[in-house]
């Protein structure tokens, strides 16, 4: 008696056929993020391998990403012959007192917002809303004249002070504050803590996902910022980064088009940015592992 039994390459056939058609479409889809990745991050290139020309070898071959002779006199020239140096110290005090005071102040409103019921808290939510969607440059006129009206045009203050709280960051932390459940806060208050208490001890240091993502966007916010300053200085002591460069990019300051000298700047203007998102993006995907682990 003989049992009859399917071939099984018969059955496999199209399964191998539905796995190779989606191995293609798979290897189809990476390629071509990898030439949209190549086309994004392309002037880039150039932009660090002209850093390293020289002025003739980049007007010759301004799109080749190999000099044909290195040269740092680029960089040489920025710190040693360019107000570079106190452009980024200029830039390093805003952005880093700004970055600490949205820290703060962000999350206190959103705390305020998201936890303490007061009259108007709805109207408040709603203008801090409407401000989000209101275009910057719309207000740097009022933002000017409220600068030179409280006698802090051209100074530290007035490039800092306008720049310590944004309504992102609030709207950001309130969403955070609020998916935190109150029972968390309910027992700290029954033991007598204060309201400012039980949001320094026991919730601020529950919102680090949240806390990290607003040093990502202060710090890149007020590194990049340039309209502001621009409102809110003249003096060349207290040009920053970004004016300064736009400036140099201008032609300005420099004569020719020394595109060496514009690119090495903007180049090292971009390192900042990229270590302190490199670092805080790492400490988001900590703590939220260790969240789902808990």
């Amino acid at each position: 008696m003989s049992v009859m039994t399917t071939p099984a390459p018969a059955a496999a056939a199209p399964r191998a056929r539905r796995r190779s058609r989606m191995g293609t479409g798979t290897a189809g889809l990476y390629l071509l993020l990898g030439v949209l990745a190549l086309i994004y991050i392309y002037p880039f290139l150039i932009q660090i391998a002209t850093s390293f020309k020289t002025d003739a070898d980049a007007a010759s071959t301004p799109l080749s990403l190999i000099p044909s002779s290195w040269s740092l006199l680029a960089y040489e020239r920025l710190f040693a012959h360019s107000d570079f140096p106190t452009w980024a110290m200029n830039s390093f005090i805003v952005t880093l007192v700004v970055t600490l005071g949205r820290v703060f102040f962000n999350s206190l409103a959103g705390y305020a917002l998201a936890r303490l019921d007061f009259r108007g808290r709805g109207v408040v939510f709603a203008l801090l809303v409407a401000v989000m969607a209101v275009p910057g440059v719309v207000l740097l006129i009022p933002r000017f004249l409220v600068i030179n009206t409280l006698g802090i045009y051209d100074s530290y203050a007035g490039m800092i002070l306008p720049l310590l709280a944004d309504a992102t960051g609030v709207f950001i932390m309130k969403n955070f504050f609020e998916s935190i459940p109150r029972s968390v806060e309910e027992q700290a208050q029954i033991d007598g803590a204060s309201t400012f208490r039980v949001f320094w001890s026991i919730v601020l240091p529950m919102a680090t996902p949240a806390l990290m993502t607003i040093v990502i966007l202060s710090f890149q916010g007020s590194w990049n910022e340039l309209n502001h300053f621009i409102v809110s200085t003249q003096s060349p002591s207290l040009t920053t980064l970004t004016k300064g460069v736009a400036q140099l990019a201008s032609g300005q300051l420099s004569q020719g088009s020394q595109y060496p000298l514009k690119l090495a700047a903007a180049a090292l203007m971009t390192v900042p940015v990229i270590v302190v998102f490199l670092i805080f993006q790492r400490r988001i995907m900590n703590v939220s592992a260790g969240a789902v682990k808990g």
